[in-house]
């Protein structure tokens, strides 16, 4: 039960992102997209709780045991309804949870000197500190880029030839390299696992992953020229009719998230931008790419 909240404040000033049209020779097509984001979004603070949830200012937050199930957030639709295997958990607030404490470094990453562990003045979490040069080591998400690259009413899908998940089906993704944008690293992922030269056309989803510090962005694309092959990380390549996407079989929860999402708007005859965190469930593998919820959804 939360039993005091705290509510930090946001300056003005917003950032618009906008996504032209594009149209798909069947029926299906995408309007753009408008985002906008609060510089500086609202925190909510639980003082029983270590989690937090950030918010944009437009966002209406779901408490316990109110009666909204959906609530419009700008461009967006927000469902807090858990999906996925585990439908059992709360389904009438916006559940946001903590990635847990930080793997303990010992030394630092600039002189090399023993670090301590402790909070630094002015901020909240337990940080290394280097007990040397006194700087403190952050450590940040990765982000992880990919394409789901739509051809003749398929998709293309590629069989990991390397661990984890080595054998099972994955969209061609991979970590972002500093110096690349996010659609230059989702082009050259798709170009190193699947030979394949693609054209980016929209975000399609963002998916954070708290509990592995990661965060998937993927974007719908086309290929270029009709040619694909496996690259040194993949031993298949393969276009996939949605209802031949093989949903037992993939390598990963963020590519079941994003695969379901694209199916079911397939089916809607619209595509949409998601938003959602992955939770995975408490006491399981994060390889377990079925034991999750998808948490905090949003979708255009």
């Amino acid at each position: 039960m939360l039993k005091t909240r705290q509510i930090l404040g946001c300056s003005s000033g917003l950032v618009s992102h906008r996504w032209k049209p594009y149209s798909y020779t069947g029926s299906r097509q995408v309007s753009f997209i408008s985002i906008s984001t609060c510089s500086k979004p609202l925190l909510l603070l639980s003082s029983s709780s270590s989690s937090s949830t950030i918010l944009p200012t437009t966002t209406t937050l779901l408490l316990p045991g109110s009666s909204p199930r959906r609530t419009r957030l700008g461009a967006f639709s927000m469902s807090s309804a858990h999906s996925g295997p585990n439908p059992g958990g709360p389904s009438s607030s916006v559940a946001v949870h903590s990635a847990g404490n930080a793997r303990k470094i010992n030394f630092c990453q600039w002189c090399g000197g023993p670090t301590k562990h402790e909070i630094p003045d002015g901020e909240e979490k337990i940080r290394a500190i280097c007990t040397v040069c006194d700087k403190i080591t952050y450590e940040n998400p990765k982000m992880v880029v990919g394409c789901l690259i739509e051809h003749d009413n398929m998709v293309l899908l590629c069989k990991r030839k390397i661990q984890p998940s080595y054998g099972l089906w994955t969209l061609p993704a991979g970590y972002m390299e500093i110096g690349e944008s996010a659609t230059e690293g989702a082009i050259r992922e798709t170009w190193e696992e699947a030979c394949a030269e693609v054209e980016v056309l929209s975000p399609f989803a963002q998916l954070d992953i708290p509990l592995i510090g990661q965060t998937y962005v993927i974007f719908l694309a086309r290929l270029k020229k009709p040619h694909f092959s496996p690259g040194p990380e993949s031993s298949e390549c393969r276009l996939f009719a949605i209802d031949d996407i093989p949903f037992d079989s993939l390598a990963f929860s963020s590519m079941v998230v994003t695969l379901k999402l694209y199916a079911e708007d397939v089916k809607a005859g619209k595509l949409k931008f998601h938003y959602g965190i992955i939770n995975k469930k408490p006491g399981t593998s994060p390889s377990d790419m079925h034991a999750y919820t998808l948490d905090y959804h949003l979708q255009s």
